[in-house]
């Protein structure tokens, strides 16, 4: 399985990269996964909607043609770590590849957002975009570890 964190925004803290970089890297090559970002779109003179097109259309072209689409949303569902194993399992079988959407500041696109098949959050309460990305490389971990009945997660 190969799974992509597609995100917005190129200068994320030396903390954060290291700590993303750290849980990816435990992952076995059977369930690989990496960080792909884009630029973000310059705020000045640029509306909301016009900014979240041009990056969704960039997010979107990271994306392999057959994946898993899946929007990191404030608004979006509220998984626990066993549920997104299962579903990381059931994708693999199926698609083999997920991209999970990770939006810059002003969000994601909706009309990225329509073509994904899920829209997941990380949490209730609002977390920095490089937080964010090491929680997700976290849960993509524990995940894995979930379904290779690895002692890191105990439940």
């Amino acid at each position: 399985m190969k799974i992509l964190l597609a995100a917005v925004g190129q200068r994320i803290p030396a903390w954060a990269q290291e700590a993303t970089r750290d849980y990816l890297s435990r992952l076995p090559r059977d369930f690989a996964a990496e960080v792909k970002e884009v630029k973000a779109e310059p705020r000045q003179g640029q509306d909301g909607p016009r900014l979240r097109a041009a990056e969704g259309q960039r997010l979107l072209a990271l994306a392999p043609r057959d994946a898993i689409l899946v929007a990191m949303d404030e608004h979006g569902s509220d998984w626990d770590s066993e549920r997104l194993a299962r579903a990381l399992s059931g994708w693999r079988e199926r698609a083999g590849s997920v991209v999970f959407f990770l939006g810059g500041p002003d969000g994601l696109d909706e009309a990225l957002r329509s073509r994904c098949e899920l829209s997941l959050r990380l949490s209730s309460m609002t977390l920095p975009h490089a937080l964010a990305r090491v929680v997700l490389a976290e849960q993509v971990y524990r995940a894995w570890s979930i379904l290779a009945s690895h002692p890191y997660h105990r439940s």
